[in-house]
Parts: structure tokens; C-alpha cells; sequence
């Protein structure tokens, strides 16, 4: 990087595809721009400041992803492309180390070195160091904490929507018993209700019976004691 003009000496494509953003996103510019292409738009608009060592990190972010990059006081300039949910600070501990293996490798070469000059030389580089940096929670321990976390957190609102639903069959049930349970005295109201009923009405059956018979004994015996009556007369 000299001055606001940027040479792009080596590139890597770690997802072996150029995730494009639907709409056109500001960061690349629409569908016509690879990533390299999109790095290198960025550090021109807005360079990173150079670090004695290296330094002067800055994160610029589109629709879905975040351009992490730094540079050094030579103007050696390390960048990153990364989805929004990729932690910045995984992402910049990334290119420190990146930075310093490609100054070990490539330090006299980059000098006089052209436009992606030194890409197919540093492709085992940035491989390795990708597939390393590939899960943050394998590099970072705070990422590997909060990723146990989230685990913690999600079984506990599994636990809590188990018991909230076992709650709600309980409550069910207890309705359901109560339910029950008052129809069983309304049954049982009416089964006695009903037993007083039958009763009125087998006493009042007993007592047209006791009368019917009653009469007819009376239409059998009167008339006969009448009769003798009037034989013992004459």
C-alpha cells in the first residue's frame, strides 16, 4: 500500500466462491465485483492508519459481511472478509499472525513484488491459516465460552418451555378433575332426586292399589251381607 494506491500482491479465497450480495451491497459494489476487488475498494476509501508493528485495525461492514484490516509502518497491508457474526477480535488476532508468517516468508520479495505476484506462493499460507481460524471457539477462548453459553442458555429455555407445557397439562388435568368431579355431584343429585320421585310414585301406585282392591271387596262384600241380611229377616 503506497499512499492511497493499493497493490494487491496475494489473495486467497478460503470459500472457493464469491458469496454476492442479493441486493448490491455498498461494500462490493454489486454483482460485478469479486472480493479482491472489494478489499481493495475499501482500504483505498478508507486506509488503515500504520502501526510501528502492525496495527491500526478497522472494520467496515456491508448488508452480510465485515471487511477486518490493518497495516504496518512499511504499508504491508493484512485483510480479512468474514460474515457479521465472525468475531472482529478472532478476525484481527487472524492477521497479526498472518502478517508476521508472510514478513518471515515473503519479507524480501515484497518489496519488489507485483500485482498477485505472490499469490500462488502464499495459497499454503493462507489455507492453513483459514482452516485454523475457520471456527473462532477453536482460537479464541472467550468465543469458545460464550459459545458454551448459548448452549447453557438454550437448554435452559428447553427446560423451561418442558415444564411451562407440563404446567399446562397439569392445569389441564386439574380442570378436567374438576369437571368431573362436579358432574359427578350433579349426577348423583339427580340420581337421588330421582329415587325420591320413584318413590312418591310407587307410594302413590301402593295406595290406588290398597283403594282399588278396596272398593272391590266392598262391591263383592255389601251386597252379599245385604243379602244375608234380608234371608236372616224373613
Amino acid at each position: 500500500m503506497t499512499g492511497s494506491k493499493v497493490i494487491l500482491l496475494a489473495k486467497y479465497d478460503h470459500a472457493s466462491q464469491y458469496e454476492a450480495n442479493p441486493t448490491g451491497g455498498a461494500l462490493y459494489g454489486g454483482r460485478d465485483k469479486n472480493y479482491a476487488d472489494a478489499v481493495t475498494l475499501v482500504i483505498s476509501k478508507d486506509p488503515p492508519k500504520p502501526a510501528a508493528s502492525f496495527g491500526g485495525f478497522k472494520v467496515v461492514q456491508s448488508d452480510i459481511h465485515q471487511v477486518v484490516y490493518g497495516a504496518d509502518s512499511e504499508g504491508l497491508c493484512m485483510a480479512v472478509i468474514t460474515g457479521h457474526k465472525y468475531p472482529s477480535r478472532v478476525a484481527i488476532q487472524m492477521l497479526v499472525e498472518q502478517h508476521q508468517q508472510f514478513k518471515e516468508k515473503f519479507g524480501i520479495q515484497i518489496q519488489s513484488a507485483t500485482k498477485d505476484s505472490l499469490t500462488s506462493k502464499a495459497k499454503t499460507l493462507f489455507s492453513a491459516l483459514c482452516k485454523r481460524y475457520d471456527d473462532p471457539t477453536k482460537v479464541d477462548k472467550a468465543s469458545a465460552l460464550l459459545e458454551k453459553v448459548d448452549g447453557v442458555k438454550s437448554q435452559m429455555q428447553s427446560n423451561i418451555a418442558t415444564m411451562l407445557a407440563n404446567q399446562e397439562k397439569a392445569e389441564g388435568i386439574a380442570e378436567v378433575s374438576e369437571q368431573l368431579n362436579e358432574q359427578a355431584q350433579v349426577f348423583k343429585k339427580k340420581s337421588t332426586d330421582l329415587k325420591k320421585q320413584m318413590r312418591c310414585k310407587d307410594m302413590k301406585m301402593t295406595i290406588i292399589i290398597v283403594f282399588v282392591v278396596i272398593g272391590i271387596l266392598l262391591v263383592i262384600f255389601v251386597p252379599l251381607i245385604m243379602h244375608a241380611k234380608a234371608a236372616l229377616g224373613k
